[in-house]
């Protein structure tokens, strides 16, 4: 059986209790989540660096009708330099193990989690 990428990224909230199979555990969020410590987090990483910027988030604002735009907007932000190493590094995380990407969002499916997952699956 071939395991791809695809079956190795996964998207959870941080609100969510940790599962067996999460592998690496990277928080993707630039601020940290109210309510959790960083006992409950059981965090591997914290990578905010590779999070929106302010300003695209803060233009964001978790809007369904705007995540096409929003989407774009973060992977020509991913395309910096510094961004672009850090979504190396997480495709790397990803070819040796299941990689699960953790944000607090309410609505993961249309956040920088699932860009990040698209991009390190597609």
């Amino acid at each position: 059986m071939i395991v791809t990428n695809a079956a190795r990224v996964q998207i959870r909230r941080i609100y969510d209790p940790p599962a067996d199979g999460d592998g690496h555990r990277v928080l993707v969020d630039r601020l940290w989540p109210r309510g959790i410590s960083k006992e409950r987090a059981r965090l591997d990483q914290w990578c905010k660096e590779i999070a929106p910027s302010t300003e695209l988030r803060k233009w964001y604002g978790h809007d369904p009708d705007s995540y096409d735009d929003f989407a774009e907007r973060y992977r020509a932000e991913l395309e910096e330099p510094e961004r672009a190493a850090l979504l190396a590094d997480l495709r790397a995380m990803a070819a040796q193990s299941t990689l699960t990407l953790l944000t607090a969002t309410k609505r993961p499916e249309i956040s920088e989690a699932q860009v990040l997952k698209d991009l390190l699956t597609g």
